[in-house]
């Protein structure tokens, strides 16, 4: 099962630091393994992303999505660094209102997450 979590540049710092993050409601669970589903569903989480950004000050309205995958077809609470597969985040120069709802996500992977918090 491939989940999407979203999440802002702060969740990402705690994944990062604690290893563990929580799973809300607001996860997204891609219905398949095709290409357009799982974009599908990497833009439905990038929408609760932009609201969850929209609460944060200008200069830090970052976009971002933690995809794992997880082999039980049980809904975690959490997911651990190790889960994680990806994770897409708009790039550091968005604008202070956030970026544009239709704009990509850059894809991470899990070792330059250092390096996108940085």
């Amino acid at each position: 099962m491939r989940l999407y979590l979203p999440a802002t540049l702060e969740t990402l710092a705690e994944l990062h630091g604690d290893g563990v993050i929580g799973v809300g409601d607001d996860v997204v669970v891609a219905e398949g393994d095709s290409e357009d589903q799982e974009y599908d569903a990497l833009m439905t989480a990038a929408e609760s992303a932009a609201a969850l950004a929209a609460e944060l000050e200008p200069g830090e309205r970052r976009r971002v999505v933690v995809v794992a995958e997880l082999t039980s077809t049980h809904l975690p609470t959490r997911i651990t660094l190790a889960d994680v597969v990806a994770v897409h985040a708009d790039p550091d120069d968005v604008p202070d209102e956030g970026a544009d709802p239709g704009d990509d996500l850059g894809w991470y992977a899990t070792q330059e997450i250092a390096a996108l918090l940085g």
